[in-house]
C-alpha cells in the first residue's frame, strides 16, 4: 500500500532523512520507533505531500503520490494528531464530521455519522454536544480517532497516539486501535517512543535513525534481534550506538 524509495530530505544544512527505504503492505499495521529528531514525523509528513522529499520516490497503491489529484489522495487517509488537535471553537460532533461537511454530506447525516463513530470508540452520544475544552484528555483522544475514521480511510496514521496519557488510558487507546484496524482492514502506520504501544499495536516494526531505516521486523523479531539499535532503544539503555543528547 506504501512504499518509499531512496527518500531524502534536509531542511537547509539539516539532513532528516538519508535515504529511507520501506514497504508497508495493505492492511498490515507497521510502527516506526526512533528517538526524538529521528524523522519520524517528517516521514509521515512526505507521505501525505505536506513535505516534498528533496530525493527519492513514494507511492501509495502503487501510483506515485506526485501523480494524478491530491484530494483523491488525500481523501484515503484518515490521521490521529499528537496533541488532537480539534477545533475548540466547534463542538465534538462537528470536530468528527469536519471532512465529511466539507465533502458534502448533509448536516444531518453528518452528526449521526459522528455519534455512531463515538459509540465505537466507546463515548456516550451526549458527548456530540460538548467542546473540547470540557473533555479529559483520554477523551479528546478517543474524539480524535472517531474523526480519523470517520470517513472510513484505507490507510490511517497516528503520531504519538498514547502521549500525555496515564498508563490505563494508554491501555484503552492502543486496544482501540488494534480493534479498529484490524475491524475495518485498514493499513496503518504509527509513530511512537512508547513500547507497550508497539506491542499492542504493531503487526511489524521498523526502527529509524538518523534519517534511515536500520532494521525491520515483527515484534517477536524485535525482542530477539541482535540489531544494536534496536536492542538499546527497546531497553532504554544508555549505552550503545545512540548517542544520548545531553
Amino acid at each position: 500500500m506504501i512504499r518509499l524509495k531512496n527518500v531524502h530530505k534536509a531542511f537547509g544544512n539539516n539532513a532528516v532523512l538519508n535515504g529511507v527505504d520501506l514497504h508497508v503492505p495493505k492492511g498490515e499495521s507497521m510502527v516506526i520507533i526512533g528517538g526524538s529528531g529521528t524523522g519520524k514525523s517528517v516521514t509521515l509528513k512526505c507521505i501525505l505531500g505536506l513535505v516534498k522529499p528533496d530525493i527519492g520516490t513514494i507511492t501509495v497503491a502503487d501510483k506515485d503520490i506526485k501523480d494524478g489529484d491530491r484530494d483523491a489522495l488525500l481523501s484515503r487517509f484518515g490521521m490521529l494528531f499528537q496533541g488532537g488537535a480539534l477545533f475548540d471553537s466547534m463542538p465534538v460532533w462537528q470536530n468528527i464530521a469536519f471532512r465529511l461537511v466539507q465533502s458534502g454530506v448533509s448536516t444531518d447525516e453528518a452528526r449521526a455519522l459522528a455519534i455512531e463513530k463515538l459509540r465505537r470508540v466507546g463515548l456516550k452520544p451526549d458527548v456530540a454536544d460538548r467542546f473540547p475544552a470540557e473533555l479529559s484528555g483520554g477523551m479528546q483522544k478517543r474524539v480524535g480517532l472517531a474523526r480519523a475514521i470517520a470517513a472510513d480511510p484505507e490507510i490511517i496514521f497516528f503520531d504519538e497516539p498514547t502521549t500525555g496519557l496515564d498508563p490505563i488510558m494508554a491501555g484503552v487507546i492502543n486496544d482501540l486501535i488494534r480493534e479498529i484496524v484490524v475491524e475495518m482492514g485498514a493499513t496503518a502506520m504509527t509513530i511512537t517512543h512508547d513500547m507497550s504501544s508497539v506491542r499492542a499495536i504493531a503487526d511489524r516494526v521498523a526502527m529509524l535513525h538518523d534519517g534511515t531505516i536500520k532494521w525491520t521486523g515483527t515484534v517477536t523479531e524485535m525482542d530477539t534481534t541482535g540489531d544494536p539499535y534496536v536492542h538499546q532503544f527497546i531497553n532504554g539503555l544508555s549505552e550503545g550506538p545512540i548517542a544520548a543528547i545531553r
